[in-house]
């Protein structure tokens, strides 16, 4: 990028300003531009330096950077590296519990939890079956029961015992 032209236009407006003071004001505005080119030359590039750090922000995880090439300054795109799709999850098999079990931790937010034992004990289930159901769901599994079968018998008591 030139920036030689940008500098031209200020010299030349502070010329046209100087021209309405008068002979000795332009004389001055004279000897001011050459020390101001270098200083303008500085500030637009600040100018244009931050211009590029808000890009950068915006285009997160890729970058632009503003580089110097003899006095004039160009932009490098970076643009955030090619992720690989991720492979398809295979859907667990349906109906079958006859396979081991596989221990995990899960990590939950911890406002999660009285949401997550809440709706547990609301299915009439264990947390971790809940869980179960809550993933197997998640494959689009209908297989997976959303209440706990109840075995209905003559011979249920309920009551407290001491």
């Amino acid at each position: 990028m030139d920036l030689q032209p940008y500098v031209d236009s200020v010299r030349h407006e502070l010329g046209v300003a100087a021209a309405a003071g008068g002979a000795d004001a332009e004389a001055l505005a004279e000897r001011l531009t050459a020390p101001l080119d270098s200083a303008l030359r500085l500030a637009l590039l600040e100018a244009l330096t931050e211009a590029a750090e808000d890009l950068t922000r915006q285009l997160a995880p890729g970058s632009v950077e503003v580089r110097l090439r003899g006095r004039d300054p160009e932009f490098v795109v970076a643009t955030a590296p090619e992720q690989e799709p991720e492979p398809p999850v295979a859907a667990p098999p349906d109906g079958d519990d006859s396979g081991g079990t596989w221990r995990v931790t899960l990590r939950l937010p911890e406002g999660m939890k009285p949401t997550v034992e809440s709706a547990a004990r609301g299915a009439g289930v264990s947390v971790n079956a809940w869980l179960v159901r809550a993933v197997a769901g998640a494959f689009g599994d209908a297989a997976a029961p959303t209440q706990r079968p109840r075995t209905r018998t003559d011979k249920s008591f309920t009551g407290w015992v001491r």
